[in-house]
């Protein structure tokens, strides 16, 4: 089973979509099927799951979805996108527990977690009718979370990250074996599929 919608509740179907649509997000449906019901589904950029909101989709109050929780491979750089498309985005921060994150900002600790720890940097922000969500900076999965033995990349950056990971560590496995390595396609793929797993390189 994988988790295709999650609902928010808006009071301004407009203003919602506008801003969404401001934040990069793929607009995949704006359907007025009958008075009182319309439904617009939205997808965040690299993601398999979407957004819907609209008239008439849902009876929570506008605002109280909270929580919401986006990943990327480069905090800094998400956070500078968000707040040059016109998010009210908060400064990058990790929790005080250094575990997962406290409610609203409770905890919070300036700057990114002690060495860049995967899962530990977050920022934050909330759509107008506030709705809120959590941006958090994963760059290696831990073992068990990759649902395939492929790698699988949120956004082009992630995958660009990933690459330069593997160049980097391909050229230490140059040096170890003396010589240019011809096959380092596979080499290149087999890395960056265990890494994506949890694992490290094979020779």
């Amino acid at each position: 089973m994988r988790l295709e919608v999650v609902v928010l509740p808006v009071s301004d179907v407009d203003r919602a979509r506008n801003f969404y649509r401001a934040l990069g997000w793929r607009l995949d449906a704006d359907f007025t099927v009958e008075e009182g019901f319309r439904v617009v589904q939205m997808t965040p950029p690299g993601s398999a799951c979407s957004v819907i909101f609209g008239t008439g989709v849902s009876s929570a109050a506008p605002g109280s979805a909270q929580g919401l929780q986006l990943v990327v491979p480069d905090i800094d750089a998400a956070r500078a996108e968000l707040a040059g498309r016109g998010a009210p985005v908060s400064e990058v921060f990790h929790d005080a527990t250094g575990v997962f994150h406290h409610a609203g900002d409770q905890a919070r600790v300036p700057g990114p977690a002690a060495d860049r720890k995967s899962y530990g940097s977050w920022a934050s922000f909330s759509d107008p009718d506030g709705n809120s969500w959590y941006v958090q900076e994963i760059t290696a999965r831990l073992p068990g979370r990759q649902t395939s033995p492929l790698a699988v990349f949120d956004s082009v950056a992630g995958l660009a990250a990933a690459l330069r990971r593997a160049a980097a560590a391909h050229g230490k496995h140059e040096q170890e074996i003396g010589q240019a390595d011809p096959n380092w396609p596979d080499w290149y793929a087999q890395y960056m599929a265990d890494e994506a797993a949890g694992g490290s390189a094979s020779a």
